[in-house]
C-alpha cells in the first residue's frame, strides 16, 4: 500500500475527462456542485458535452434518461445525499425501471465528508441503490480501483451507482491489478478470521492486518468493490476458510455492505458476521478522520473488535 493519498471524487474527475476523448457519446451532468464532484476537469475539456443544471438534482436525472435513449452515456454527479437522496424518485422510476443506460456517480458519500454534518453525510445510499431492479452498485476503495471502475462501468448497458468520497485515501493497489464487476479482491491469505470491507475502510482493513500479523494474528481483507452483484463465491469460500468474518464500512449497518454478506451466507453457509458501521444513527460535524474512529470503522476499532473475541 503506497503511502499517497488521493481521494476517489479525484480520481474520478481525471478519469472521466480522460474518458471523453475516447468516447464521443459520454456527457456529464452535474448539480451546481463540479468544483466538487471534479467534474469541472471534464466540462473544462469539452464544454459541449457538459450540461450544469444548477440546484435540480431530480431534473438533471431525467435530463439523463432522456439523454440515454438518443445513444448517449451521461454520467451524473451530485453528492450522494442529493443523488440517492432527492432524487430517488427520478432514478427508481426513469432510469432503474426502463433499465436505462445512466452512471450515477455520487462523491461526498458516508460520515467521511466530514464538517458539512449530518445532513450532508449519506449513510443510507448502498441500500437504496442496491434493492433497485436493474442496479449496479459499485463503491470503489482507491484511486487505482476507481480510474478502472469509471471507465469499466461505460461497458455496462444499464444502470449503475457509483459511490465515491470526499476524504483522500491510501493508494492500495498498483496499475498492473486486475479488477472485474462483481469480483471481490482478497488480500493476504490468513485463516484466523476474514475482514470484509469496501470504499474508505479498505484501506483501514488492511492496516489492521499488518499489525495483527505482527501479533501472530493472520487474517485476510477482502474488498468488495462490487456490492451488486456480490461476490458470493468468494464470502462462502472464505467463510468456509476462516470461520470468522467482520465486515466494516462507512455506511448504515443496516441494509449496507454487512447486510449483503449476510444475505449471502444466511442462504448459503451460515455463519456469525460481526459488522462495524454506522449503528442506525445519523452523523456529525468533525473531521473526518476522528469521525471514522468515534463511529468505530476505522483501524483501532478493527483492531479491537478482532482482538476482544
Amino acid at each position: 500500500m503506497s503511502d499517497k493519498k488521493i481521494a476517489t471524487r479525484q480520481s474520478y474527475g481525471e478519469k472521466l475527462a480522460e474518458l471523453g476523448e475516447k468516447n464521443e457519446n459520454i456527457v456529464v451532468l452535474d448539480a451546481d456542485l463540479s468544483t466538487a464532484t471534479k467534474t469541472g476537469i471534464f466540462a473544462k475539456k469539452f464544454p459541449e458535452r457538459f450540461i450544469n443544471v444548477g440546484i435540480a438534482e431530480q431534473n438533471m436525472m431525467g435530463i439523463a434518461a432522456g439523454l440515454s435513449t438518443f445513444g448517449k452515456i451521461p454520467y451524473v454527479s451530485t453528492f450522494a445525499v442529493f443523488a440517492a437522496g432527492r432524487a430517488y424518485d427520478q432514478i427508481r422510476n426513469s432510469i432503474a425501471y426502463p433499465k436505462l443506460n445512466v452512471k450515477i456517480c455520487a462523491t461526498h458519500s458516508g460520515i467521511t465528508v466530514g464538517e458539512d454534518g449530518a445532513t450532508h453525510q449519506m449513510i443510507e445510499d448502498i441500500s437504496l441503490m442496491r434493492t433497485l431492479p436493474n442496479m449496479t452498485v459499485i463503491s470503489t476503495s482507491d484511486d487505482t480501483q476507481t480510474r478502472w471502475a469509471v471507465e469499466e462501468i461505460s461497458k455496462i448497458n444499464g444502470p449503475v451507482y457509483l459511490r465515491l468520497s470526499r476524504l483522500a485515501t491510501d493508494v492500495i493497489y498498483n496499475e498492473n491489478q486486475k479488477f472485474e464487476i462483481g469480483k471481490g479482491i482478497q488480500i493476504g491469505e490468513g485463516t484466523d478470521a476474514t475482514i470484509i470491507s469496501t470504499g474508505v475502510c479498505t484501506a483501514e482493513a488492511i492496516k489492521a492486518m499488518e499489525i495483527l500479523k505482527s501479533k501472530n494474528i493472520n487474517v485476510r481483507v477482502v474488498d468488495i468493490h462490487t456490492i451488486k452483484p456480490i461476490d458470493s463465491e468468494l464470502i462462502i469460500k472464505c467463510a468456509k476458510e476462516t470461520g470468522r468474518i467482520i465486515t466494516v464500512e462507512d455506511h448504515n449497518i443496516i441494509g449496507g455492505l454487512g447486510s449483503a454478506v449476510c444475505e449471502v451466507l444466511s442462504q448459503n453457509y451460515p455463519t456469525k458476521v460481526e459488522m462495524l458501521g454506522i449503528k442506525d444513527k445519523f452523523g456529525k460535524s468533525g473531521k473526518a478522520e476522528e469521525l471514522m474512529h468515534d463511529f468505530e470503522i476505522d483501524c483501532d476499532a478493527i483492531l479491537k473488535k478482532i482482538e476482544n473475541v
